[in-house]
């Protein structure tokens, strides 16, 4: 057992000063400290210095580690460009990243107080480095394959990489799937997948609707994406709509990410069902997408979470950076509203589209946390403050275990 006595508390309502937190793994009991003292004479007691503040950890649900190589590799400020520039650097970007290369990606993101982060795994080259991970993992195994004749031996693939994470025996380690996209997976390999999903209660996420290429070719078959499927993989029309796609989801609870060409009624069907939004604000604006209209979502009452996305589109993993950039991008939002919504979106609603049993300092919750060294008293605009100030983080735990401590 510890007790920790910071100088004040982030609490989803309100901050809190002259409390102290006792915890193993999860937090047993928030109250002062000389009560906890009493009640567990042999913790380990830490005291931390003035104006120290504990926070929940963040969550960063979509990240690719296996792409982490990449710096300047890739072309950016159009979707297709970008896209055709993975295809063409795919074998130097993922043969140059090596377990090395991926852990580094992974403790930069400790450092940045990430503590549990979604990785969506491509081909299964990041699962000794996210077994490894001092963070809580959720590893999306991703099914990708949009053509019929090969549908059995992609999904032997995916089957195989999924039950080499189901290897991995670890507290805080969850093997889970992906769905890549509507337009880049068959029917026949979402059905088979899904039933999985529903069969061992795993976690699910997918791409959906990143760019206009992919609107056009859901709707119409047509657009940039027609020369892309018929060149290189001998499509002339989609094999899925957006509607379908949706549907086969339907009695899931999906995390789909980015969703910024999402139409009314998509958004109509992802809100009746209760699917979760990913906002990757630095990878859309990288990609030249769209940014996402979360004044919508708000109306619709979907919740939308903050994430990273890979370092294929993007320069950092690091979500204060991705809050910050969206609490410019979105200008008309009010912006201490929305500064504690963007928290929520790497906290406490992660922790829960993931069904993780964390992202906030309250009992019984995974002891997942954060201190951070605040140059003063906090006040009532402390969450714009977090985001734009870009604190020192002194300690992070996961799972009650200090793993960071500077």
């Amino acid at each position: 057992m510890q007790i920790i006595t910071p100088h004040y508390i982030f609490m989803r309502d309100r901050v809190s000063t002259n409390l102290s937190v006792a915890f193993n793994k999860t937090i047993k009991k928030i109250a002062p400290f000389d009560e906890l003292i009493e009640e567990y004479p042999d913790a380990k007691v830490t005291t931390l210095r003035e104006n120290s503040l504990l926070m929940p950890g963040l969550i960063n649900a979509h990240v690719h580690i296996e792409f982490s190589a990449n710096k300047t590799e890739l072309s950016y400020g159009d979707f297709m460009g970008w896209l055709y520039s993975v295809i063409e650097n795919r074998e130097e970007l993922i043969g140059g990243c090596d377990s090395i290369c991926m852990s580094k990606a992974i403790n930069a993101m400790l450092e940045s107080g990430i503590t549990t982060f979604g990785a969506i795994s491509s081909h299964g080259m990041d699962l000794e480095a996210c077994g490894n991970a001092a963070q809580n993992v959720v590893y999306f195994n991703e099914l990708i394959g949009s053509q019929a004749m090969m549908a059995d031996t992609l999904f032997g693939d995916f089957l195989s990489r999924l039950d080499a994470s189901k290897t991995v025996k670890r507290e805080g380690f969850y093997p889970a799937v992906a769905i890549h996209s509507p337009y880049s997976v068959h029917p026949v390999l979402v059905k088979k997948a899904l039933q999985m999903v529903k069969n061992e209660d795993l976690k699910l996420t997918a791409h959906f609707m990143e760019s206009q290429a992919e609107r056009d070719w859901l709707d119409s078959s047509d657009g940039d994406f027609k020369e892309f499927f018929e060149n290189l993989l001998k499509q002339s029309a989609s094999v899925c709509d957006s509607k379908e796609f949706l549907e086969y989801f339907d009695g899931h609870n999906a995390l789909l990410t980015h969703a910024v060409q999402a139409n009314n009624e998509e958004l109509e069907h992802i809100a009746k069902h209760q699917h979760t939004i990913i906002h990757c604000p630095i990878s859309n604006r990288l990609l030249g997408n769209p940014t996402l209209n979360i004044k919508e979502l708000n109306e619709k009452n979907i919740r939308w979470i903050v994430a990273t996305d890979g370092l294929s589109s993007n320069y950092k993993l690091d979500l204060f950076e991705e809050m910050k950039m969206s609490l410019f991008m979105h200008s008309d939002a009010p912006l201490l509203e929305f500064a504690k919504a963007l928290i929520d979106g790497v906290t406490i609603h992660a922790a829960q589209a993931l069904g993780l049993n964390t992202g906030e300092i309250k009992e019984g919750k995974n002891a997942d946390m954060l201190v951070l060294d605040l140059d003063a008293e906090p006040t009532k605009e402390l969450a714009i403050h977090l985001i734009l100030h870009r604190y020192n983080i002194s300690k992070v735990y996961i799972n009650g275990k200090l793993e960071k401590d500077n």
